[in-house]
């Protein structure tokens, strides 16, 4: 991994969640240029600013830096994680079976 990945999970991250490079600048309260900065390369964010960058992108760092796992909506994908923590096997195992009956459809 290198700072070209980073460069580009910033910029997809951020246009999944409907911000411009001015808002999520603003948003991780740096100056107008922050993010585009570091999309163009001209500057890298230090480990502390990159961490929070990747919360203020809704996303945790283990879904950032995963490349094999490429959601087509990452933010919704948490959400859905998150939503079922807490369930007990028996409705897990329902949404599996919704799961896996959906993605036949889409064959």
């Amino acid at each position: 991994m290198d700072i070209d990945y980073v460069r580009r999970k910033i910029t997809e991250l951020r246009i999944k969640k409907g911000l411009s490079e001015y808002r999520l600048s603003y948003d991780t309260g740096h100056s107008k240029n922050y993010i585009h900065n570091i999309v163009m390369g001209h500057s890298q964010p230090s480990v502390s600013e990159l961490l929070y960058l990747i919360e203020v992108l809704g996303v945790t760092p283990r879904d950032f830096f995963d490349e094999e796992t490429e959601f087509k909506n990452p933010l919704l994908a948490k959400k859905i994680v998150d939503g079922i923590k807490d369930l007990p096997d028996e409705d897990l195992e329902a949404i599996l079976l919704i799961i896996e009956r959906l993605n036949k459809k889409s064959e």
